[in-house]
C-alpha cells in the first residue's frame, strides 16, 4: 500500500479537542489495497479526531454504496453498507497494532495514516452473501430466472404401489416369518 497524503493526518500540529475529517471513496481507493470485489463504489467516510494530551481518540462512521454481483443470479446491483469503528492511540515505546481497537505508536511519531483502518471497516461492513433486492421481494426478471422457472418441476408423480411389483421369493419369506 502506497501511502497517500490524503489519509494522512498530522496530529502533532492540531489542539487539543475534537477535529472533523471526510474523505469520499471510490474505487481508485481500493485499487491501492489490490482489492477488486466492487465494480463501482461511492462511500463517504466521516472522521471526528479526540485528541487529548497523552492519547486519541479516532471515530470513523461511513455510508454509501457498493456495486457488486448477486450471489444467486449473478446480476450486479448497489448494496448499501454502513459502519463505525472505533480506535485508541496510545503512545509507547514502540509500535504495536496487535488489538483492533488499541494502537501504539512510538513516542517520535507526528502523523497517523488512517487508511488501512478505513478500508478495513468498509469491506467488513459487506456482508458475506450479497442477495439482489428484487430476489427477495420477486420483482427481479432476468433469463437466468426465467430459464429457471421454465425448468421447474410442475409435479411429483407418485410411486405406484410397491407390494403390486414385488418380488414371489420375498413374499414367501415373509409368509415364512408370520406362519410362526
Amino acid at each position: 500500500m502506497s501511502k497517500t497524503k490524503e489519509f494522512l493526518i498530522p496530529f502533532v500540529g492540531l489542539k487539543l479537542g475534537k477535529h472533523h475529517f471526510e474523505y469520499q471513496i471510490s474505487n481508485k481507493f481500493f485499487e491501492n489495497f489490490d482489492y477488486d470485489e466492487f465494480q463501482n463504489s461511492n462511500i463517504k467516510v466521516n472522521l471526528v479526531l479526540d485528541k487529548g494530551s497523552n492519547l486519541l481518540e479516532l471515530n470513523f462512521k461511513h455510508k454509501g454504496t457498493v456495486n457488486v454481483p448477486c450471489d444467486l443470479t449473478g446480476e450486479d446491483f448497489d448494496l448499501p453498507i454502513k459502519g463505525k469503528m472505533k480506535l485508541i492511540v496510545r503512545f509507547g515505546d514502540e509500535f504495536n497494532n496487535d488489538n483492533e481497537e488499541l494502537l501504539i505508536l512510538p513516542h517520535g511519531e507526528f502523523e497517523l495514516d488512517v487508511a488501512q483502518y478505513i478500508y478495513e471497516m468498509i469491506v467488513l461492513s459487506v456482508p458475506l452473501k450479497r442477495v439482489h433486492p428484487g430476489v427477495k421481494d420477486g420483482s427481479l426478471q432476468t433469463e437466468a430466472l426465467i430459464k429457471l422457472n421454465e425448468l421447474k418441476v410442475k409435479e411429483v408423480k407418485e410411486e405406484s404401489k410397491q407390494e403390486e411389483d414385488t418380488d414371489p421369493r420375498w413374499d414367501k419369506l415373509k409368509k415364512l416369518l408370520t406362519d410362526k
